[in-house]
């Protein structure tokens, strides 16, 4: 008996294994590409939803989230603008935490790892870090205040400056990054250490506002929330024209929803892929479309 049991416990341990080892979808496929579209699941309520077993509740946000991907996820660039000095950041990232990042109904859980607050506008003011022979697509390097001294061709600057709107004030305030080697007045610091700072003041008041903006929208869509589903557009717009020069839709599914799981936005699966790391895909996604003058040397 003592064997049978053991057989049973091996085949069992084997199926979980495989099963674990086998993901719901392609790896290697980023789920906004795949062609032909896949079906349309049919639609559920919440009383539908209700009803559902959590086993059945992940395989339909699964289903759901693959459909959404195929036909509504992806990049979309319209018109690209050479020689953009700087951008009007409509609205901020703001910070998250635990809190958010457990929400099933967090606005931002579509962008749970992009950066928030002042980190959110320096993104646009850093460098990428990425070999220019090999840039492009999803193969963009990192962002970060530091420059590569040692591959000179590797630095993409980001933007002279960032505008952005205070929520509390209503005033237009403009950020640019400084970067200066503090030993030139201070010895206690090491020589050749280069400090970035965020300089902040009031837009300037002759000059003519951006005519570039930044903007995003959270979707919160009950049905797709219950399901784990959550959803994003980033919009770049000629605030000029009012043309929407570019876009984004991103697409999340979470896994199964409990104490195994608790930042459950944080594990989630994504589409269109990330470019590296997905705390700067706003700045990986704007400079596509308004190519920093300073990128352009």
């Amino acid at each position: 008996m003592s064997g049978l049991v053991h057989l049973l416990a091996a085949a069992l341990l084997a199926a979980c294994s495989a099963s674990l080892a086998k993901p719901f979808f392609d790896p290697a496929v980023d789920p906004s590409t795949v062609r032909p579209l896949p079906p349309a699941p049919p639609p559920l309520t919440l009383a539908d939803i209700e009803k559902l077993t959590p086993g059945e509740k992940v395989q339909a946000g699964r289903t759901l989230w693959l459909h959404k991907c195929a036909t509504f996820a992806g990049e979309k660039i319209y018109k690209t603008v050479p020689g953009v000095e700087g951008v009007l950041l409509m609205k901020l990232r703001p910070n998250a935490g635990d809190k958010e990042w457990s929400d099933p109904n967090w606005p931002g859980a579509a962008f749970a790892h992009e950066y928030g607050s002042t980190a959110y506008i320096t993104s646009f003011l850093a460098y990428e870090h990425s070999n220019r022979k090999t840039r492009g697509g999803r193969n963009r390097g990192t962002i970060s205040t530091g420059r590569d001294d040692f591959c000179e061709d590797c630095n993409f600057p980001g933007y002279r400056w960032v505008d952005a709107i205070d929520e509390k004030d209503g005033k237009r305030w403009r950020y640019k990054g400084r970067w200066d080697e503090p030993w030139q007045y201070d010895k206690s610091y090491l020589k050749g250490y280069i400090k970035f700072s965020l300089d902040k003041s009031t837009a300037p008041a002759t000059a003519p506002a951006p005519r570039y903006g930044v903007t995003f929208y959270d979707h919160v869509v009950p049905e797709e929330r219950a399901l784990g589903v959550a959803s994003s557009t980033i919009k770049v717009l000629d605030l000029q024209t009012q043309e929407v020069l570019g876009e984004m839709t991103r697409y999340v599914v979470a896994g199964t929803i409990g104490k195994y799981n608790p930042t459950l936005w944080l594990t989630a699966y994504v589409c269109p892929y990330s470019k590296g790391a997905g705390s700067t895909d706003a700045r990986k996604l704007v400079d596509q479309i308004l190519i920093p003058i300073d990128q352009e040397r």
